[in-house]
């Protein structure tokens, strides 16, 4: 996601670049088991902090300003007749709440570690649920940093106190998922807002390994010495090493507070079909299961998590990721199975400069919502993001409110 936007890289990974038509037919019904969408049915916003992308505005902003901003957040989302808002309370391995285990966010004072005199976790679940609003906790795992100097990181950091836990790569500083202390300690570290506050789920977002970059390679050798020996490859052992977080934090959420949930939001391509014949008709240069060592679909079909929001960032049409035959893949890869699957929606590219024509309609959105009706395995929707809800520049937001959202509905359970 370029970090300003998280999701830019849904659009930068992709190998080929194709223009999509103005108009696209929609598919036909596909027969019984039209669900209605009145009932049930997940409404959601995402609330990014990581650099400021959506909240607060700037670092710095004095506890009543960051409060009102917030509050107008959540209550953008009632208007807007949604009904879950995923807010990121541990953007680069810090705290959107008083932890024990690691620093205040620079992202609230501009300082890492400093107290920012509030508790904006805390806030957001009370007024959230003040307003019939699910709170969900949004974590990346592994970030630590948007540059690779651990002197910038605040003096109690646990990167600092455990530098061999930290991989640099492509600019970022990473903990190294193949070290099972480093998959313990994240697990505690995000245990802890689930034991203070009645979150209604925890939330994953796209990042696991990181995203490839050119010419670079995530130095894991001495962990994959260690503990790699049972594995046919290292990609297959960095895949257990997902596997293993993903469990362990299901596990954890279940016994820590029971009836909370888990959520993960990965990028929209499991695999191609030219890669894999299980996989999806589609051409991206990255693929979860080869690139970030994640494999979502086994996820999805063993029920490790509740609910899944494939991040299907392109139009309906779009060569390389056509989000119809994306839509319909993970509706298959969902019939059967006990995983919830929600579809993560592309609101920012709605009018923006340098995207394709079908994103200056601001009917493309509703045209989604229409087409996902039609599979019963889909039950909803979450939208990238608040800042761009609030804003809505061509009324694409306005557009799936009057065509979809015309009374409210109760997140599905």
């Amino acid at each position: 996601m370029g970090e300003l936007s998280r999701r830019a890289f849904a659009l930068a990974a992709l190998s080929t670049l194709a223009t999509a038509p103005d108009a696209v037919a929609l598919p036909g019904p596909r027969g019984p088991g039209h669900r209605p969408r009145g009932a049930g049915e997940m409404r959601g916003v995402w609330v990014a902090t990581v650099a400021n992308r959506d909240w607060p505005s700037r670092p710095g902003l004095p506890a009543a300003g960051q409060r009102r901003e917030l509050i107008a957040h959540l209550d953008n989302a009632v208007r807007d007749r949604l009904n879950t808002v995923i807010f990121q309370v541990r953007p680069t391995a810090d705290a959107l709440w008083p932890s024990p285990y690691e620093p205040w966010s620079e992202y609230l004072t501009g300082t890492q570690g400093a107290d920012p005199g509030w508790d904006p976790l805390g806030t957001a679940v009370d007024e959230a649920h003040a307003r019939g609003l699910e709170l969900h906790a949004w974590c990346n795992p592994y970030r630590i940093a948007l540059d690779t100097d651990l002197g910038r990181l605040a003096p109690s950091h646990p990167a600092r106190r455990h530098p061999d836990w930290v991989v640099p790569y492509g600019g970022k500083l990473y903990y190294n998922p193949g070290l099972p202390q480093v998959r313990a300690f994240v697990q505690r570290a995000m245990l802890d807002a689930v034991a203070k506050y009645p979150v209604d789920a925890v939330h994953f977002d796209d990042y696991f390994y990181p995203y490839p970059v050119a010419g670079q390679t995530f130095d894991d050798d001495d962990a994959y010495d260690r503990y790699g020996g049972d594995f046919g490859s290292r990609a297959a052992w960095r895949r257990d090493n997902i596997d293993k977080l993903v469990k362990g934090m299901a596990a954890g959420i279940r016994r820590v507070r029971p009836g909370t949930r888990f959520g993960i939001s990965p990028f929209g391509v499991w695999r191609n079909a030219s890669t894999d014949p299980r996989g999806s008709d589609t051409r991206a240069g990255v693929q979860t299961y080869d690139d970030l060592n994640a494999d979502t679909r086994r996820w999805v079909r063993e029920h490790w998590i509740d609910y899944l929001v494939p991040q299907l960032y392109w139009n309906i049409g779009f060569a390389a990721a056509d989000y119809a035959k994306l839509v319909d893949w993970w509706a298959s890869v969902a019939r059967g199975t006990r995983t919830r699957l929600y579809i993560g929606e592309a609101l920012y590219k709605a009018g923006a400069a340098g995207q394709p024509p079908a994103w200056q309609d601001p009917i493309e959105l509703s045209r989604h919502l229409t087409l996902a009706a039609r599979y019963p395995q889909v039950r909803g929707h979450v939208f990238f993001a608040a800042k761009d809800v609030a804003a809505d520049p061509i009324g694409a937001m306005a557009r799936v409110v009057a065509d979809h959202y015309g009374r409210s509905a109760r997140p599905p359970r």
